[in-house]
């Protein structure tokens, strides 16, 4: 397919030097903290921050690593094609996060672990589970953040011309950099710089864009006549890729595995210095999130009004809609020296963001998981293999984003139980990649060439990328029903799957007695909706020994229930009033057994 020259303008040299400077000030940040951290050499200090963080930096990297060029690149095409409905992500974080903030995270900042898989997982199940999700997340973050690699790379590539390869070795190499000298520290405080980045480059397209298209009325016209301000969609079916039910319910199973259990996100929560603080950054994220999720939807709307005649894929300026938001800066900050090179700076923040949180928290599952419970290191030497597997883990992400270059679009992309929900998850997404949704799942919006000139699709309103890569006679029945289902639904499937298949194996082979369940491993949902009464939680709790329902006396009792690597500042927290509490002096020797109303 032979594609016109659209004479869009290319990265000038102060584009170069303000893309540069991205990656000269997050090495020196590295830096930095490598040598304000030189005296400190145990490994919890260089993967979680000695659990000394506070609640803005955290949330900034929080919301920066979500904010990859993934989100910046594929998010506004989304809309541009898709329309509105993108939006109705925020619901799904909301939900999301207020899950993460009072489910999974109380129980794993007071278990005071390092790895969400490395006390419990084998505690609450037996070492097998704990195993098997390790390898099942290193495998899955390493594929997902090649493809983050190579995102921005190609982009950058299509439309500037940039060495493909150049972009994906640098990111890889000033990742691993950083990450490897300063640790978690390093990645948190460089995220929020970054964020600072994306905002500004994110301000500066809407700005300009929608000065050009005549303002944000004139946006809001062509949109709603485009039908991309059509929003709320209630059809209940499964296989529609955008509506209500498949972006809130869908979107939360899906984002509940980054947030909720997510090494990553888990990690610098715990790296707050209280309890308190991680929620709040939690809280505060979810304030970004919905900033991003509000621009994104607004740069969409923004280029469809701007190509309401001429859409660039329909026209061959751009070989993919992974590529239009690129293309579109270009075209509207072509002129102004530098404006270029700060979106994609924008963009290749995410990916730094992204990139450095992964190897981190590669590197910390590793140690955790496998290098500590067989060798047990000294803190000295703990730091040391620490760094070295932040190595091995940014040349394996930098390798996995050459293979992603032979992928395709970046926008989709108990242990019986556990291999149930991974099988069927990959089952359907893999059908999914060979054979694409029908149209009438689908439903891209029409787009229009009829304000191009030399092109011989002029005058012409069609329907873009053809959606049958097989011929439909060929094409099994599964690709019209289980394949062709949302996306947004494979993470539901996954945890249903692993719900079931983990009852019934329970059913056949006995549950385990309640008396073996540690208090410190619970967390009941019935909580948040029985919290009127005490004897209903006691109910739902099923025989367990939840904290809310224990006495002083049996706290005490319990105190060598507590994982063997907890610190005791832990539990150090300051009440209402603003007085130091020492939880310990007060008989609460485990963490876990602190009541919410103390926190």
């Amino acid at each position: 397919m032979a594609f016109v020259d659209s004479g869009v303008k290319t990265f000038q040299p102060a584009d170069y030097a303000v893309f540069a400077c991205l990656f000269v000030v997050s090495s020196a940040i590295g830096v930095f903290f490598a040598v304000k951290e030189r005296r400190k050499a145990s490994s919890r200090d260089f993967l979680v921050g000695g659990r000394q963080m506070t609640c803005g930096p955290v949330a900034l990297s929080l919301t920066a690593s979500f904010m990859s060029a993934v989100t910046v690149l594929g998010a506004p095409s989304d809309v541009y094609r898709f329309g509105a409905s993108f939006v109705l992500f925020g619901v799904a974080y909301t939900f999301v996060v207020i899950s993460t903030a009072e489910l999974f995270l109380p129980v794993f900042y007071r278990s005071g672990i390092t790895s969400t898989y490395e006390v419990y997982l084998e505690q609450r199940f037996c070492r097998g589970v704990r195993v098997a999700a390790t390898l099942i997340y290193m495998l899955q973050t390493i594929l997902y953040t090649g493809i983050v690699v190579y995102a921005p790379a190609l982009a950058l590539n299509q439309v500037t011309g940039f060495d493909l390869w150049g972009s994906i070795f640098a990111t890889g190499i000033v990742c691993t950099f950083y990450c490897t000298l300063g640790g978690l520290k390093a990645v948190v405080w460089t995220d929020t710089f970054q964020m600072v980045v994306m905002v500004v480059g994110f301000l500066a397209v809407l700005i300009q864009g929608c000065q050009r298209v005549g303002g944000v009325e004139k946006v809001w016209d062509k949109a709603q006549a485009g039908s991309r301000l059509e929003v709320f969609d209630f059809d209940p079916d499964p296989l529609r890729r955008h509506t209500f039910w498949t972006v809130s319910v869908g979107g939360t199973f899906t984002w509940l595995g980054i947030y909720g259990v997510n090494q990553s996100t888990i990690q610098r929560c715990i790296s707050c210095k209280s309890e308190r603080h991680a929620k709040l950054a939690l809280y505060l994220n979810l304030l970004g999130l919905l900033v991003i999720v509000v621009c994104a939807v607004m740069s969409g709307l923004i280029m469809y009004a701007f190509y309401v005649n001429c859409d660039p894929w329909s026209a061959k300026y751009v070989k993919a809609f992974d590529q239009l938001m690129p293309y579109f800066v270009m075209e509207i900050l072509g002129d102004f020296p530098g404006l270029p090179g700060l979106f994609v700076a924008c963009a290749f923040s995410g990916t730094l963001s992204t990139v450095a949180a992964s190897i981190n928290a590669l590197a910390t599952v590793t140690f955790e998981d496998f290098v500590k419970t067989c060798c047990g290191p000294s803190d000295r030497a703990g730091a040391w293999i620490s760094k070295g597997l932040c190595v091995v883990f940014g040349v394996a992400c930098t390798t996995m984003a050459v293979v992603a270059s032979f992928m395709g679009g970046i926008v989709q992309g108990a242990a019986g139980g556990l291999a149930l929900g991974f099988v069927l998850s990959l089952w359907a997404g893999i059908g999914a990649f060979i054979y694409s949704a029908p149209e009438s799942k689908s439903r891209p919006l029409p787009l229009s060439t009829v304000g191009c000139q030399n092109i011989s699709l002029a005058n012409a309103t069609i329907s873009p990328l053809p959606t049958e890569t097989v011929s439909p006679s060929l094409r099994p029945s599964l690709a019209e029903h289980w394949y062709a289902m949302s996306y947004l639904y494979y993470s539901a499937v996954g945890y249903v799957a692993t719900l079931i298949g983990g009852l019934l194996i329970t059913f056949l082979t006995g549950p385990t007695p309640v008396e073996n369940v540690q208090p410190w491993l619970i967390r009941p949902v019935c909580n948040l909706f029985c919290f009127w009464s005490e004897e209903y939680k006691r109910m739902c709790w099923c025989g367990v020994k939840h904290m809310d329902s224990l006495d002083v006396q049996s706290q005490v009792s319990h105190t060598q229930e507590r994982p063997k690597d907890y610190d005791d500042s832990i539990g150090k927290e300051t009440n209402g009033m603003g007085q130091s509490h020492d939880l310990q002096k007060a008989c609460h020797a485990n963490a876990g057994f602190i009541t919410d109303t103390q926190l």
